[in-house]
């Protein structure tokens, strides 16, 4: 062998030996992570913020109830009855009737259907029923949960 084929044997065994699998690897460089600034969104409304919104615009004095119990409901009568209309509409078991009690012996029970997807809404049937002095006032219809939340009554429907 020649002087150059003897240098260079020991440099090829070197190179041979760091390319070896059982030796470890050189370390991976990666990028600095740089913290982003956070961003700030406006305050949104809650779940629970937004049902209680929708639950004080949902009115009865919008024909969830018949106009003749309406004119003689007092306030406690028509707030319950309120509270009724929404939470059955929104949270009730279609058939499972929500029960309220106003004043001087005015009761009520507010019954719904299944939900039914209506032009993008959701919509249930409702039969709201108020007991006054004796007689029972019936008011049957449909409603539809407006993208805000609220309750509407649709017209011409039952």
């Amino acid at each position: 062998m020649n002087r150059i084929t003897l240098a260079a044997l020991p440099i090829f065994a070197l190179v041979l030996a760091g390319c070896s699998s059982t030796g470890s690897r050189a370390p991976v460089v990666q990028a600095p992570v740089v913290a982003q600034p956070a961003i700030v969104q406006p305050m949104m409304p809650t779940t629970a913020q937004s049902v209680q919104t929708a639950r004080v615009n949902t009115s009865i004095a919008n024909g969830f109830v018949d106009a003749t119990a309406l004119a003689r409901m007092t306030a406690k009568d028509s707030n319950e009855a309120n509270s009724a209309q929404f939470y059955a509409l929104q949270f009730g078991r279609p058939g499972a009737p929500r029960q309220w009690a106003g004043d001087s012996g005015t009761t009520g029970s507010v019954s719904v259907g299944p939900y039914v997807r209506v032009n993008n809404l959701d919509c249930r049937d409702f039969t709201h029923t108020v007991k006054m002095a004796g007689t029972d006032y019936v008011k049957k219809g449909t409603a539809c949960r407006e993208q805000n939340g609220n309750w509407n009554v649709v017209q011409g429907a039952a």
